[in-house]
């Protein structure tokens, strides 16, 4: 239910109806005409540009064709009480009690998808997507968080949603992985000991990987490398992605799928996407420029298979062969978006770290190339998180080695304040995240402002012995708002083109945005009870008015939705 698109298409169907006693000749402008929430001081309900956008392009006075529709509106639709003309031509409009009314049924009756559109469309959401070398960090964190709750935004929003982590299990960044873990075997069985080198990894949990192979196949030989490679990197992949399933499950995520880059390339996929794009005479033979700052007479010209990704819009072409013939990482990623559009999903997302920006353009083009431009590749870039405890940057583990590990991050603060807090900023700005306001218990910290709210309703509904699953009925005679319920009325008007909104420009940190500016009327219209004896909830352990049954029923509705799609669970006592 969303009063806006309902009340828009009211208008828009009056104003066709009526083009002649309008004088509209020209009306191919229609999508251009809104209706909002106007700013407070009007006072009123909803606000439309209609006779803004229709005078400009019919050439005609706005304020004179605003009277014009202000009249036939008034007589058409039977929930617009009084519509007033304010500045060049808005149109604010105020509803009747039997509007306000009606809409609140249907808010009230459709409670668990309000806000929801069903829009039925397929997802695959691919995030995290790390080297499997060791346990989840802060660079992961913010990503995983991001990709996890698009994910739940457009499941409520009626979608069908593949939430995917691609395994990075192939390259030399996974030789180094399992030669340190080698190491360290060696060194727990045989007491050799490890000496760190350049690439190989130090953190404390390859230790732990170590002692959980030697435990769990205590006949393995590792007395040679090579001979023991494709063994151990079994073993050791699978120890890392159990550490990886598991920070990812105390942040509340599952993934659907885990694809593996290895079986990808063990399956000759890569040369068979290569071919797609040759037959399509996308990939040349021939020689990459010099890179920024290497002068031409010290590069070494090696002819190789390289992708027109400039036919698409990116700064140059990009190499799929290194120099010594192997594929580049690029030409396994081209394979393995080639085998997501090929199972044919609606809109393919990739949530990407602050990073691999210079890497949007190269795999945009290829899944242009690949689909013959008809499938999108939208990416979002989550950028750097910053740490800080007691006002100076948060020091990273022992455990980890070089990085702040997720488990660091639980160890001082809960689950649902991460969560939260890793969505309080859009993703392409760095976020601070200071665990000291994250556990403060005022209006700074907007996890516990939002918490808050829902168990103060709670205890509202515990003093009156009832439940906010009951079902409620509204007095329509006496039914009359006050100015702070006529706010927040207005706010939770707004909740269906919030998530309207956050959906289609995949930007869910509007959701904790707009529930912490709900929290803050509710908290504020609380404690007006404290200066007003009249604006109390509560007397003698009695409602005082039935209005304020629904807004807290109301409240809660929006803030369960809005909490559900982040995550973030909802105590009833605080």
């Amino acid at each position: 239910m969303n009063i806006f698109e309902n009340y828009l298409s009211k208008i828009n169907k009056i104003v066709l109806d009526n083009k002649k006693i309008l004088k509209l000749t020209i009306l191919e402008n229609l999508d251009n005409i809104n209706l909002e929430v106007p700013p407070d001081h009007f006072n009123y309900d909803l606000s439309s540009n209609v006779s803004l956008v229709l005078a400009k392009t019919n050439k005609q006075n706005p304020i004179n064709l605003a009277n014009h529709i202000k009249d036939l509106l008034i007589q058409n639709i039977k929930h617009f009480e009084k519509i007033d003309i304010a500045g060049p031509g808005f149109l604010n409009i105020k509803l009747s009690n039997q509007g306000l009314l009606e809409n609140i049924s249907e808010i009230l009756k459709d409670k668990n998808t309000y806000g929801s559109k069903k829009t039925n469309k397929t997802y695959h959401i691919e995030f995290v997507s790390a080297n499997p070398t060791g346990p989840m960090h802060v660079g992961h964190c913010r990503g995983a968080i991001f990709g996890d709750v698009l994910s739940n935004l457009l499941l409520f929003n009626g979608n069908k949603v593949i939430k995917e982590y691609y395994i990075n299990d192939y390259g030399s960044q996974i030789k180094y992985f399992v030669e340190s873990v080698f190491l360290r075997i060696r060194e727990i069985k045989f007491k050799k000991k490890f000496i760190l080198r350049d690439n190989l990894y130090p953190g404390d949990y390859i230790k732990e990987i170590a002692k959980n192979i030697i435990k769990k196949n205590g006949n393995i030989n590792i007395e040679n490398f090579d001979k023991c490679f494709d063994e151990l990197k079994k073993l050791s992949l699978q120890e890392s992605m159990t550490l990886i399933k598991d920070d990812l499950k105390k942040l509340g995520i599952k993934h659907d799928n885990f694809f593996s880059e290895s079986d990808l390339v063990n399956k000759d996929l890569v040369k068979k996407s290569v071919k797609i794009l040759k037959d399509k005479n996308f990939v040349k033979e021939g020689y990459l420029d010099p890179p920024k700052g290497e002068t031409p007479k010290n590069w070494k010209k090696i002819k190789r298979l390289i992708f027109k990704s400039t036919v698409f819009g990116d700064d140059t072409d990009r190499a799929l062969q290194k120099d010594d013939g192997s594929w580049t990482y690029f030409a396994n990623d081209v394979a393995y978006h080639s085998d997501k559009i090929n199972r044919n999903y609606d809109n393919l997302i990739n949530i990407l770290g602050a990073d691999h920006t210079g890497y949007i353009k190269r795999i945009t083009a290829a899944v242009s190339a690949l689909s013959n431009e008809k499938v999108k590749l939208n990416c979002k870039v989550c950028q750097l998180v910053k740490l800080y405890k007691n006002n100076k940057p948060f020091k990273m583990s022992k455990r980890a080695g070089d990085f702040i590990s997720v488990q660091d991050l639980l160890n001082e603060v809960s689950k649902d304040s991460i969560r939260f807090m890793m969505l309080n900023r859009s993703n392409d700005v760095e976020l601070d995240f200071d665990f000291e306001k994250v556990k403060e218990k005022t209006k700074d910290n907007p996890v516990y402002y939002v918490q808050y709210a829902y168990a103060r309703i709670n205890s509202i509904v515990r003093t009156l012995k009832i439940s906010l699953k009951d079902e409620i009925s509204i007095d329509t005679k006496s039914f009359k708002l006050n100015e702070y319920e006529e706010k927040i009325l207005r706010k939770i008007f707004e909740w269906p083109k919030v998530i309207e909104s956050a959906a289609y420009k995949f930007e869910p940190h509007k959701i904790p945005f707009y529930l912490y500016e709900l929290a803050t009327l509710f908290h504020s219209y609380w404690s007006k009870g404290n200066e007003d004896i009249n604006l109390r909830f509560i007397e003698n352990g009695k409602l005082k008015r039935n209005e304020t049954l629904i807004f807290i029923y109301l409240i809660s509705i929006v803030i369960q939705n809005g909490m559900n799609i982040l995550g973030v669970s909802l105590p009833e006592k605080m």
